[in-house]
């Protein structure tokens, strides 16, 4: 694959996960988010957010198993595109739901447990989202690699978040949970045996 192909490839990825944001502005233009349209705004952002995220957490095993180098930048795409939708779900909670009140906001943060974690899951993910260029990269050294780990902590909050969340139906954050934790232990596997070509 050519380099203009990757870039083509890679901006069809990205434009992709805008669409449902994109569906999102769409259905707020004709006044067709249901009953509570701040509700529906908040959890659709934030389901998309997990799913972006753990998207991102699955790159590394994918190209070590499969042996295939050229989707490494796709976990740093992924990963922004994850606090986008994030900060989106925050800022929705923040401005639309509070009033911007931040005295509230500190209030849920330390009397409800789910805010607490989805708080800290973004609190997490804000320092990665701001280090993400090659220029951190090169002047952290080999910090920036500590400080990337994070994502993992980001996404067991996000997960827990989504968990205390949901009130009555689990089995969709659970589902969450479990790939989560597929992902994180696919990381210790070793690689899987690349198959030769016939006649190779």
């Amino acid at each position: 694959m050519t380099a203009s192909q990757r870039r083509l490839v890679h901006a069809g990825v990205v434009a992709g996960a805008l669409v449902p944001l994109v569906g999102l502005a769409v259905a707020a233009a004709r006044d067709a988010l249901g009953a509570n349209p701040v509700e529906a705004i908040t959890h659709e952002t934030g389901e998309w957010a997990l799913r972006l995220l753990l998207a991102s957490l699955a790159v590394t095993p994918l190209r070590r198993g499969l042996g295939l180098p050229a989707l490494a930048p796709y976990r740093r795409t992924f990963g922004l595109l994850a606090f986008l939708y994030a900060t989106l779900h925050f800022s929705t909670y923040l401005v639309l739901d509070l009033g911007l009140d931040l005295g509230s906001l500190a209030e849920d943060v330390l009397e409800r447990p789910y805010v607490t974690a989805g708080f800290t899951a973004w609190c997490l993910l804000l320092p990665l989202a701001w280090t993400s260029t090659r220029r951190w990269q090169r002047k952290l050294g080999r910090r920036w690699v500590l400080l990337h780990r994070a994502v993992y902590a980001a996404g067991a909050c996000a997960v827990i978040h989504f968990l205390w969340l949901v009130k009555a139906d689990l089995r969709e954050p659970l589902i969450y949970a479990a790939l989560l934790a597929a992902l994180l232990a696919a990381r210790w596997l070793p690689a899987w045996p690349r198959r030769e070509a016939p006649g190779a």
